[in-house]
């Protein structure tokens, strides 16, 4: 059951927001999501990565979610990238349309460096 939780954790480091997500992103954790991600969206000043190796579901809330951090920093002109995406979640990705958003942010040094 504990695989099943929801933990998100901030890590800021001193070029960029790190944020780790474990668990299941859903509508039941979308506010805990948005909670600890809001305050880190809005600083454009330092790069914002999230990281999903531990990520085991996610619906489409937290898709949704994703997507929402990504048109917030493409409109600020700060970079965003998501990182360790897991095969499943990639999976879910492709079938939902939204891989090209996401694409080319695996590597994260590219995608950072690619925005201006």
């Amino acid at each position: 059951m504990d695989r099943k939780r929801f933990h998100v954790v901030h890590e800021e480091q001193p070029d960029r927001h790190v944020v780790y997500i474990k668990g299941e992103l859903d509508l039941a954790a979308a506010e805990q999501f948005q909670h600890a991600v809001e305050p880190l969206a809005g600083d454009a000043s330092k790069p914002l990565v999230i990281r999903l190796e531990e990520l085991t579901y996610i619906d489409s809330t937290g898709i949704g979610m994703f997507v929402a951090l990504l048109k917030t920093r493409k409109k600020q002109g700060a970079p965003f990238a998501i990182e360790n995406v897991p095969p499943k979640v990639q999976r879910l990705f492709d079938l939902t349309g939204v891989s090209y958003l996401f694409s080319t942010m695996n590597d994260t040094t590219e995608r950072i460096e690619g925005q201006s």
